[in-house]
């Protein structure tokens, strides 16, 4: 069976965007790992990657992929007027809509999603790394705040999980 077949269009879209920017599922499963391992000691890479996978099934989030993609895209193709091309090229620290934008992911499933998000923001772990090398000659200025925050709504997925787990542990 076709791994689309059970998607939205929106969601296809919004996968393959990511991955066509170099972004896989287990890119960003690997920064759950990051972020949750210490949390849960039988976390495995399936438990995080299915997490993520749940994560990108939300519309609010696939909405904020396209975006932040299309935004990042045009930035480099220097399609953006002034002030804003060179704004969002530079990745201006005061411009902050990329992370408003990463805002509404993390937002879908609580405020814990803020803190994961900010302790990854400030890490950079993984391909986020990669993300925020400026050298490449791409343009991630709003992917690198969206791939931390689907990370981020995937952990905090997981957290309310064990949480509800351990509530009703005799």
């Amino acid at each position: 069976m076709d791994n689309n077949s059970n998607r939205s269009k929106l969601e296809v879209v919004a996968r393959e965007w990511l991955q066509d920017r170099g972004v896989t599922v287990h890119d960003i499963a690997d920064l759950v790992y990051y972020l949750q391992s210490k949390y849960h000691e039988d976390l495995s890479m399936d438990k995080c990657e299915y997490n993520v996978n749940q994560v990108l099934t939300k519309r609010e989030v696939q909405n904020a992929i396209l975006t932040g993609i299309q935004l990042d895209k045009l930035a480099e193709q220097k399609q953006l007027d002034a002030p804003l091309q060179k704004t969002i090229e530079i990745d201006e620290s005061l411009y902050g809509i990329d992370e408003i934008i990463a805002f509404s992911i993390v937002n879908v499933y609580g405020s814990i999603g803020f803190t994961n998000y900010g302790y990854i923001d400030k890490q950079k772990p993984g391909i986020l790394k990669h993300l925020n090398d400026k050298s490449t000659g791409e343009c991630h200025t709003f992917l690198d705040d969206i791939v931390g925050a689907i990370a981020a709504a995937a952990s905090s997925r997981l957290a309310h999980a064990a949480a509800d787990d351990e509530l009703f542990d005799d």
